[in-house]
Formats: C-alpha cells, sequence, structure tokens
C-alpha cells in the first residue's frame, strides 16, 4: 500500500505522546497535517489526563495499541524512551502498512538501532534512524535530525514537506546514531560535570573563585548562565538523560572501550532525577535562573 503523493495528507502516526510527541503533534497541525494519531502508555492510566485534553484539544486521535496505531500511519514517529525503541518496533510490525515509513527519534545505541531496522524492515516498512542533535524545544519540530540508512534519502523531501529539519546522513544503519551518542558523551557528560563542579564548590565556598577560573579559561562562555541553564536541564529532564547516557555508554562499548565517563553521567543524571522526583526542586518545569539556590538544596537534602 502506498503512501499519498502529499506528504501533508499522509497520516501521522506519533508513538510517544510526551513532550516531543506533543511538541510534533502541534507544529504538524500548524503545517496542515489533519491525520495525526498518537499512541502512549501513559494514556490509560491517572499520568494520561493532561494528554487526552492535548490531544483532544489538537484534533488528535488516540489508538489504544501500537498495532492500532501502525494499521492507521502512512508515518510512524518513535518518540520514547531510550531502552523503548527495539520494543517499540516490535509492537508496531503486526499491523505495520507495507512500504509504511518508520521514524526512529530515540536516543539508541547504533546496535539498537540495527535491530529496530531489521524488525521493521521484514514486516515490509521504510526504517529511517533519526539522530536529533540538539535540544528540540527550542527548534520544535526543525530541530536539526540527521537521518540514516538505506532509506534516509528518499524521506528528506517529504519531511521538509511536514516540517522537519532533516538531512541524509550515512545509508549504513547506526552511523547516524553513533554520531548523536557520541557528541552526548559531551554534551550530558559536561551537564553532570558542571552539576557537580559547581554544588562542590558552594558546599566548600569557592563558587565565585571557581566561575572566575573558567571565564579566564573558556572566556566565550557565561558560566553563571549556561550552569544555570544545566541545572535546569537535569532537573527537567535527568530521567531521559539517564536513559540515554545507558544508551550511550553501550554505544562506547560497541566501540570496544569501557564507558567510564558515560556510565558516570548517568548516574548522575539519574541522581539528580531522583531528587527531583521527591520535589526537592519544586515545579521541574519552572524557569531557574539561580544554579546556587538548587545546589543548596542538594546540599541540604544530601549533606550529614
Amino acid at each position: 500500500m502506498s503512501c499519498p503523493a502529499d506528504p501533508l495528507q499522509w497520516t501521522i502516526g506519533l508513538v510517544g505522546y510526551g513532550e516531543v510527541g506533543r511538541i510534533l503533534a502541534e507544529d504538524l497541525r500548524a503545517r496542515g497535517v489533519a491525520n495525526i494519531v498518537a499512541c502512549d502508555i501513559k494514556l490509560g492510566g491517572p499520568d494520561g489526563a493532561p494528554l487526552r485534553d492535548h490531544a483532544a484539544r489538537h484534533g488528535v486521535r488516540l489508538a489504544e495499541s501500537h498495532a492500532g496505531l501502525a494499521e492507521q500511519s502512512d508515518l510512524i514517529v518513535s518518540a520514547v524512551t531510550a531502552s523503548q525503541a527495539v520494543p517499540v518496533a516490535e509492537a508496531c510490525t503486526p499491523k505495520l502498512r507495507s512500504g509504511a515509513w518508520f521514524l526512529d527519534f530515540n536516543s539508541a545505541s547504533p546496535g539498537a538501532k540495527i535491530r529496530a531496522g531489521e524488525i521493521v524492515a521484514a514486516a515490509g516498512g521504510r526504517y529511517v534512524e533519526g539522530a536529533v542533535m540538539t535540544s528540540i524545544p527550542p527548534y520544535r519540530i526543525r530541530v536539526p535530525l540527521l537521518l540514516g540508512g538505506p532509506h534516509a534519502a528518499a524521506l528528506v523531501t517529504p519531511l521538509h514537506a511536514l516540517g522537519f529539519e532533516g538531512k541524509a546522513g550515512p545509508a549504513k544503519l547506526g552511523v547516524a546514531s553513533a554520531t548523536k551518542m557520541c557528541r552526548s558523551v559531551m554534551i550530558k557528560g559536561l551537564e553532570a560535570m558542571v552539576i557537580e563542579s559547581f554544588t562542590a564548590a558552594r558546599a566548600w565556598g569557592v563558587e565565585d573563585a571557581v566561575l572566575a577560573s573558567l571565564a579566564e579559561t573558556f572566556p566565550g562562555i557565561d558560566w553563571e548562565k549556561q550552569g544555570a541553564y544545566f541545572f535546569q536541564r537535569v532537573i527537567q529532564h535527568g530521567r531521559r538523560r539517564a536513559e540515554e547516557m545507558r544508551e550511550v555508554a553501550q554505544t562506547v562499548r560497541e566501540a570496544g572501550l569501557e564507558p567510564w565517563s558515560a556510565a558516570g553521567t548517568a548516574e548522575r543524571q539519574a541522581w539528580v532525577a531522583d531528587l527531583a522526583d521527591r520535589g526537592l526542586f519544586g515545579d521541574r518545569a519552572a524557569p531557574r535562573e539561580d544554579w546556587r539556590a538548587d545546589a543548596d538544596r542538594i546540599l541540604a537534602a544530601t549533606q550529614p
């Protein structure tokens, strides 16, 4: 079964209706896409009411299962937690349309992307890995997206019509993901290091000296603003980042290296997420302009 010639007439299936899924739904509707269906494991539970309300406001239909979503969709966008990339591919394929596109947004290891691609291909679908190269919220649907796999080049033009900002990378599956994962060793690792460094400096009363030294060594960075931003991102998204960093660690292992840095970053991100789950930071989605206040909360909760 072929997709309509005009991508705006496609039915878009969103697997995962969290922050990313809702952003995509809003922007696809603004672009003129009429047919959007979503599926999320939270929809039927107590945390599902805001998701159901959002879907109703934006004209998004809700599917009861991944297979039910796949049965309707010309393009599936999988945006779930990293560990679910392969299970989602497995759950969609029993009803996957022949020739349907499967765009994997997940921050999974190259090995996981290859396995998911094999599952989708065996069911007659066209799998494309999508490596999201920076934070989605500022860019929304136009976030820089590196596409990979044998079908990547063919999906570029339809994605642009839908509003995405994707470019085709290597035709070999796993390479685009490796690019994203190796970048995350640095980006997510820097977040974890800043939280550890700044909080410890605050405990010793040397934070001003540390920031002054950093400014001298890296004069192009406003460390006050960068620190506040990193604290906010980890407090708000530490759980998801920890999941991603475990996939990053697997990527490093697949390269034959022991992932000491990536594994440590995953633990620090999860540790902050645990504190946020306990309500330590109040509304974790609220703007945070003073990293010192958050560092003090951490110290108050963890110091003997």
